[in-house]
């Protein structure tokens, strides 16, 4: 089968990629378990190049429609991954943009989902950030109400429904998983307003300072990348009649703190005899009012009875984060 991941060449697509690679296999339309033959990731740019053959990187906007068209192509037994998206921080400054790439290029990609030969299952992307303002609960669960308090979070909710109503006129067989923060992403902050939560980790572990925009007892949802990617694969296998008519899946998460994240830190260091670079209050109140309008904690009972994994405990993310990407040398 044919396997699509839009959002390729970023962290968590390519993460994905690498994973189904390793895997080999889908549930394809059949039901059956098949082969992967060929692998398409369609992003802005790209960080490193493709070293499978049955790997083909396209450089493009999902905002253009001829190029998601061409893309995803029409075979009758293909999985699409829908990943690619403006960030939460990037959409609060720049409105139209968000529409242009989050809105209109989630609907092309599920016009061309549409336009396939077959019934493709179609897993979208999701957030926390669809919920916000007065309908939060503690926790949230799958039946909270969509209030999103961001232009990010709006495009996600629309991105959602649109999937239910898609998958209920039998255009495609869709998915959403909504994504609690992820947790430890490489490399330097980005703009999202939920970067600090990886910077924490990151940035004192290579022994640098890290900025904290949020205060110290701020509770948020936080599970680790591995996990994401395994969920990712997990719902795309679920059996369509175990989802019903509601596709939007939460996964677990752990509630977390800038204070525990400190003490699993200080817990690791002293285990690996590494010099922690310090975590240094630095209040944003912009960021602060868009992390106050997510939920700070969530039910993922759904997802774990569909069979999708828990997260591990937050020392191990973090340990699975040093395999993966190691520790500078000081």
């Amino acid at each position: 089968m044919k396997v699509i991941i839009t959002g390729g060449g970023g962290f968590l697509g390519s993460q994905l990629c690498d994973r189904l690679l390793e895997r080999g296999v889908l549930v394809g339309p059949s039901g059956d378990r098949e082969a992967i033959r060929e692998m398409v990731l369609l992003d802005a740019y790209f960080h490193r190049p493709a070293t499978d053959a049955r790997v083909r990187q396209i450089t493009g906007d999902i905002s253009h429609r001829d190029t998601v068209m061409a893309a995803i192509g029409t075979a009758a037994d293909m999985a699409i991954f829908h990943l690619a998206s403006m960030v939460s921080g990037e959409c609060e400054e720049r409105f139209d943009d968000a529409l242009r790439v989050n809105l209109d290029g989630g609907r092309n990609v599920f016009e061309a989902a549409r336009a396939a030969a077959g019934c493709p299952r179609v897993i979208f992307a999701s957030s926390i950030a669809c919920f916000g303002g007065e309908a939060l609960q503690d926790p949230n669960t799958d039946r909270t109400k969509l209030t999103p308090q961001t232009t990010y979070g709006m495009t996600k909710a629309i991105c959602e429904l649109l999937v239910n109503d898609y998958s209920r006129k039998g255009f495609f067989d869709g998915r959403t998983a909504r994504l609690p923060t992820v947790i430890v992403r490489p490399g330097k902050p980005n703009a999202a307003a939920s970067s600090w939560a990886s910077g924490m980790f990151r940035e004192p572990l290579k022994g640098e300072p890290c900025r904290l925009p949020v205060s110290r007892t701020q509770s948020h949802p936080m599970t680790g990348y591995r996990t994401v990617i395994d969920s990712l694969i997990a719902l795309h296998d679920v059996p369509t009649a175990e989802l019903r008519d509601d596709r939007a899946i939460g996964l677990p998460a752990h509630r977390v703190t800038p204070q525990l994240a400190q003490s699993v830190l200080t817990e690791l260091a002293t285990e690996r005899g590494l010099t922690l670079g310090p975590v240094v209050d630095a209040p944003d109140a912009r960021i602060q009012k868009i992390v106050e309008n997510w939920p700070q904690m969530v039910d993922g009972s759904r997802a774990l009875a569909l069979g999708l994994p828990p997260p591990p405990p937050l020392k191990r993310i973090v340990e699975q984060y040093l395999e993966d990407f190691g520790t500078p040398p000081r």
